[in-house]
């Protein structure tokens, strides 16, 4: 039963689930990029993108589950950090997180069609980190977006997991969290690697499920990030299951 179920979703997700996904993605990007042009981007930014992520978890019959939602307020800017389990990762932050943010992106992801010119436009914040010069670039353009009160969104392990479990964290998300002098916020995703592992664009319906932990708040002299990064590491493991947690031998580097 589960391989004729299995076959059943594969067909849906290729004939009726797939098509109608490439057509909200275009036309959300559409909405944003002129939302943004002609109104106000903290707005037309976040909204359409945030419907468009509950759509398409709706549309691939995923469930997402928040916890933790009491740890923020929503008139406080925040500097999130999340783990990297899948594709999934996105459309569960984007739609279930409900606090208007930019995310800090790889800059090839500019190149991607009609997504990022949208991105673009939204104020969603390129990392260039090909030298000192671009570090420097992402940094002025985190502190403008940041400026009127917006919250930003970080994947310290800087890629997806291969196999569901944390992989190192990037010391350089940290420095960038540190800079801001905001509360840091850590989130814990699980389920999403279950939903689109890294290796295949075929998608199991499943249950994907946030936790939003409690900020981590500057000191008077501001962070240590070797400490910051410590205390998010430990926090986003303490949530997720045994198979994904974070492996000795890579919390060890």
């Amino acid at each position: 039963m589960k391989k004729v179920g299995r076959f059943i979703y594969g067909i849906y997700e290729i004939l009726v689930a797939g098509p109608i996904f490439v057509v909200l993605t275009m036309l959300t990007a559409l909405i944003t990029m002129l939302g943004c042009t002609f109104g106000k981007q903290s707005w037309w930014g976040y909204w359409p993108p945030h419907v468009w992520s509950r759509v398409t978890c709706a549309l691939f019959l995923m469930r997402v589950e928040v916890t933790g939602r009491e740890n923020i307020d929503k008139n406080q800017s925040y500097v999130f950090v999340a783990n990297h389990q899948g594709a999934y990762d996105i459309w569960a932050i984007y739609g279930y997180l409900n606090h208007n943010f930019r995310w800090l992106m790889k800059k090839p992801l500019e190149k991607i069609f009609a997504v990022g010119p949208a991105c673009k436009k939204a104020g969603q914040v390129f990392v260039d980190d090909s030298s000192i010069g671009g570090i420097k670039e992402t940094i002025a353009q985190a502190e403008h977006t940041l400026k009127d009160g917006m919250s930003v969104v970080i994947f310290p392990e800087g890629s997806r997991s291969w196999d569901g479990s944390m992989i190192p964290f990037k010391r350089g998300a940290f420095m960038l969290a540190a800079e801001f002098k905001l509360p840091v916020v850590p989130i814990t995703i699980d389920g999403s690697f279950k939903a689109m592992p890294r290796t295949t664009y075929f998608m199991n319906p499943t249950t994907i499920r946030l936790t939003i932990h409690k900020p981590i708040y500057p000191g008077e002299r501001g962070f240590n990030t070797k400490k910051l990064m410590s205390q998010c590491r430990e926090a986003i493991n303490s949530a997720l299951p045994d198979d994904c947690k974070e492996k000795p031998e890579a919390a060890a580097n």
